[in-house]
């Protein structure tokens, strides 16, 4: 699954508080089945000052989504679909939108 979904790829949330948003993909933890979208599932962290007269703060910062919880979104026809990989003359695997056959970078 981790070969579909790549970095910065733009794909659509299945389930969760944040169905039905869109966003950038920001990184892949490939190991644990994940990725972290950019504005989707956002979580606040506390964080304890480092230097001395320093305050704590509150950062929020995207978590991790499933892999089976996104769907790619096309960048031609702009709809989130599956994806068909195929081989190129040359032997190369590319991907390639299921319903307009556009190449997905």
């Amino acid at each position: 699954m981790a070969h579909i979904i790549k970095k910065n790829d733009s794909v659509k949330i299945l389930s969760g508080k944040n169905r039905g948003s869109v966003g950038k993909v920001l990184r892949i933890l490939s190991k644990e089945g994940k990725v972290v979208v950019e504005g989707v599932n956002i979580i606040k962290k506390h964080r304890r000052p480092r230097r001395q007269g320093e305050k704590g703060q509150v950062v929020q910062m995207p978590s991790p989504v499933h892999f089976s919880n996104v769907m790619l979104v096309c960048p031609s026809c702009s709809k989130p679909n599956r994806v068909k990989i195929i081989l190129d003359p040359k032997g190369r695997k590319s991907r390639v939108c299921r319903r307009c056959l556009a190449g997905i970078s």
